[in-house]
């Protein structure tokens, strides 16, 4: 196609065999490929392509939507190849003639009649720009080398048992995320096979999925599965409220059966024994584990800290382990992976085969590593799987990636980890989640969220303190479905959500539940917010409140309702 060596490609798509397949193929020419997500906005995307002097765009039909409204901004763009997911209409084509337009296919054409040889990369070259979707300003591209991507690629091989070319799995996270690329990478160096679907087609209940008809896990039946917390929250949810539905006496075993096999899995004596497991394993929970294909042996979990009742719940109902890992896009996703029959709940296990990690006190902020009973600080990883830094940003390359004297290289996370006695990490606070109140006393926002978003009535919460007040408050997008059940049961009238969102006892009503979730957290009084206030419209990544992950973008949450938070404070 004309493409020149030194110059970048970048892909623009939602998870599919094609963006792996197009990324392989640079790669093996020793091509840098930018990630993007396929729900950034405008000017992230202009900016991304445009700061990596992108000359060749690999896209779907729906991104190729995208770029006639743009393409005045774009300097740098010759070749685009788009991946006809769907008719691409002939107008839309001819908007695109300022560049080389070539489909997928015909690359592909291209190929099979054209020699040339491969120009293998060596472990220093840059494989991937990878674009972080920061929760604040601008993304950052990451430039990830051929040698973090095997080093992490390796560590994980030593980590699942037996993996191998009779697994399947289900791939449907972000690939423009570390996450998702560093597991199909596994999956690819061990022979696995991959299945392509998505968060929106993945059980037979799943929003996408036509009544009646099969979702991806029901006709591929994965053996593996990685997932972010967001999701295994969402197959709990759905599994009890089935059983709740049922009622009578399918409730009232289920519930027998999952506490005994809970007391089993936390080492009680009066747990349930094998035998007996056997058997609640194939009358209540084998239809569970059908929700999945019936398949599953493992999954994995990361991204974000998974609580401990969907942790047990996907142990107990799904019959398989859970394992959490931790990873940055900084750290090419590898960093700490607890081991697959550690059935421990909230840690992140060992640091991977691939790195160090260690602990640095973090004086202002209380968190010390001679804390006691557990050394407290900042995870700082090192080794092989800590990438290049920041592309044309030394400044905040120099600021949070070091090289010590025997030089190897250090990311310095910004989260606030423990090390329990067995060498497993905790990650149990975030540094710039931490915000001081008027009297002095510190607010961990991100644990305060956590614990209330076990309220049924949250669907997404922001919770916001400053250094002026003496007490917090949060924005709570209430669970449609939760809280237009109760405004029914308490015979409560109203227009429509939004109206109910405003709705004095409704208010209340939530603030009580929240109030409950934050006692059985131990919360802290000044912890608990003092007000709320109720947003109609969900919080998504397509809004640019959220990242792809569904972390929360503070400082775009508190300027768009930045009168709101000013009115809550008042």
């Amino acid at each position: 196609m004309g493409h020149k060596l030194d110059s970048h490609a970048a892909i623009f798509s939602d998870t599919r065999a094609e963006w792996i397949i197009a990324a392989q193929g640079c790669f093996r020419q020793n091509l840098t490929v930018v990630t993007i997500y396929a729900s950034l906005g405008e000017d992230a995307l202009v900016h991304s392509l445009n700061e990596t002097q992108v000359s060749t765009l690999i896209c779907d039909s729906k991104q190729l939507k995208k770029l006639p409204a743009i393409s005045s901004k774009l300097q740098s763009l010759r070749h685009i190849i788009y991946i006809e997911d769907e008719p691409v209409d002939a107008e839309t084509l001819n908007q695109m003639n300022l560049w080389t337009t070539l489909s997928f296919t015909e690359v592909e054409e291209l190929g099979r009649t054209s020699h040339i040889d491969a120009r293998l990369p060596s472990s220093s070259d840059t494989a991937v720009i990878m674009y972080t979707s920061g929760s604040t300003g601008l993304p950052k591209g990451v430039m990830i080398t051929h040698g973090n991507m095997v080093a992490t690629t390796a560590a994980v091989m030593t980590i699942v048992p037996n993996l191998g070319m009779d697994d399947v799995y289900l791939a449907y996270l972000p690939l423009a995320h570390v996450f998702e690329l560093a597991a199909e990478t596994v999956m690819l160096a061990s022979g696995t096979s991959i299945g392509y679907g998505s968060a929106l087609t993945m059980t037979d209940t799943s929003n996408k999925i036509k009544k009646g008809t099969k979702g991806d896990v029901s006709v591929l039946k994965p053996t593996l599965m990685i997932s972010v917390p967001a999701i295994l929250d969402r197959i709990r949810d759905a599994v009890f409220k089935k059983v709740g539905e049922k009622g009578g006496l399918t409730k009232k075993l289920f519930d027998f059966a999952y506490n005994r096999n809970l007391a089993a899995i936390e080492g009680s004596w009066f747990g349930s024994w094998a035998p007996e497991r056997m058997i609640w394993d194939n009358i209540i929970f084998k239809p569970i584990r059908a929700m999945l294909g019936g398949r599953v042996r493992f999954v994995l979990c990361g991204g974000a800290p998974l609580s401990s009742d969907t942790q047990r719940f996907m142990n107990i109902c799904l019959g398989v382990p859970v394992g959490q890992g931790y990873g940055l896009t900084e750290t090419c996703a590898g960093a700490a992976f607890s081991e697959w029959d550690d059935t421990s709940v909230g840690r992140v296990g060992p640091p991977l085969p691939c790195c160090y990690v260690k602990l640095v006190s973090w004086e202002e902020g209380g968190y010390t590593i001679s804390d006691s009973p557990m050394p407290r600080g900042e995870v700082v990883v090192g080794g092989y799987s800590i990438t290049k830094g920041y592309y044309n940003n030394d400044a905040k390359t120099n600021e949070v990636y070091k090289v010590d004297e025997k030089s190897m290289r250090w990311f310095y996370t910004g989260d606030i980890g423990q090390f329990h006695p067995d060498g497993c990490l905790e990650i149990i606070d975030r540094k710039k989640d931490i915000v001081k109140l008027q009297h002095g006393e510190y607010v961990s926002l991100g644990k305060v969220e956590s614990a209330l978003t076990t309220s049924n009535y949250v669907d997404s919460i922001m919770v916001y303190a400053d250094p002026f007040h003496n007490y917090c408050v949060a924005l709570v997008v209430p669970s449609h479905q939760a809280l237009e059940k109760w405004a029914q049961d308490s015979g409560i009238n109203y227009k429509d959500f939004e109206e109910l969102c405003q709705n004095d006892q409704a208010i209340k009503e939530v603030q009580q539940s929240l109030s409950k979730a934050a006692k059985a957290a131990r919360l802290e009084k000044f912890e608990i917010p003092a007000k709320i206030l109720l947003l109609p419209e969900p919080w998504t990544p397509e809004s640019g409140l959220v990242t792809a992950a569904l972390k929360l973008k503070r400082e775009q949450i508190k300027t768009k309702f930045k009168d709101d938070l000013n009115k809550l404070h008042h």
